[in-house]
């Protein structure tokens, strides 16, 4: 008997020996679709959260002080740095100079910190190096997060997913629906975030036979080109499209990665598109 897709939804079992990512593969789901639940807040935190994302997004060394004063002297909101100081715990912003950090550091036995091996790197091909990084998104009535994986070299994104917790079981799943379309980088490049510190993440990337990099603390250039891409997304698509709910965002920006991928021309690219350079210059995993 054929089921709704939230009837075969309910047949997911974290327990399970299958990964979340091959169970939505049986099942005929979205992995990005079974990790959306709806996330409430105020409306007056989901405005405030709206305005400091796009002023993060143009001024991310501002910090909770600055944020502060700018939405109280330049906005007109009546509120204090305590409130503040809760948003940007809850969408994982951190102003250390020069840039965001997407999470908290991980701490404890559990979490291991990988030196930064992009300095001086001369990346020459597709599939040398992808970097992951997550970002917050609006959605009316509450927000996401999005991750997404790209290639440093091609600006090709290889992978993305929607959540409406950042764990490091959602990312894993990410990067391993990547290396099963694309094949595997040499090199994995991350924030410290306590994501992509935590041991299930971890040792599944070095299992791989990859090379993990962390960027150094508040170091957000060692990160650019996602951040780059985040710019892109939310002022190309998320912004101007103000969804109703998850999956109207999940169909929309599975639309906007397939025109940036497909269509989307970069001036750093001599104006052709990611797949282009993507696929003319990938290195085929060992």
């Amino acid at each position: 008997m054929k089921q709704c897709r939230r009837a075969r939804k309910a047949h997911i079992d974290k327990a399970n020996a299958l990964s979340v990512t091959k169970q939505c593969e049986v099942l005929q789901i979205s992995r990005s679709s079974h990790y959306y639940r709806k996330v409430p807040q105020s409306n007056l935190n989901l405005n405030l959260m709206r305005l400091i994302d796009e002023e993060f997004l143009n001024r991310p060394w501002k910090g909770v002080p600055r944020m502060t004063n700018w939405l109280q002297q330049d906005m007109g909101y009546a509120i204090n740095k305590k409130r503040v100081e809760r948003l940007y715990r809850v969408m994982g912003l951190s102003a250390s100079a020069p840039g965001p950090a997407t999470s908290k550091k991980g701490k404890g036995k559990k979490h291991k910190i990988f030196p930064y091996l992009l300095r001086n790197l001369n990346i020459t091909a597709s599939n040398q190096v992808w970097a992951m990084d997550i970002t917050y998104i609006p959605v009316q009535g509450g927000y996401l997060y999005l991750c997404a994986v790209i290639d440093l070299y091609s600006r090709f994104v290889v992978g993305w997913s929607l959540s409406n917790t950042m764990t490091s079981e959602w990312c894993r799943d990410t990067v391993e629906t990547a290396i099963g379309k694309y094949g595997k980088p040499e090199i994995f490049n991350t924030d410290q975030g306590s994501q992509f510190t935590a041991d299930l993440f971890t040792e599944f990337i070095t299992k791989q036979g990859i090379a993990l990099s962390m960027d150094g603390k508040g170091r957000a250039l060692d990160n650019i080109f996602i951040e780059r891409l985040w710019r892109s997304v939310k002022y190309e698509n998320v912004y101007l499209y103000a969804y109703q709910d998850g999956r109207a965002c999940y169909d929309g920006l599975k639309q906007y990665f397939q025109y940036y991928n497909m269509e989307r021309r970069h001036q750093s690219l001599a104006y052709e598109v990611p797949a282009q350079v993507y696929n003319r210059t990938k290195k085929e995993a060992a």
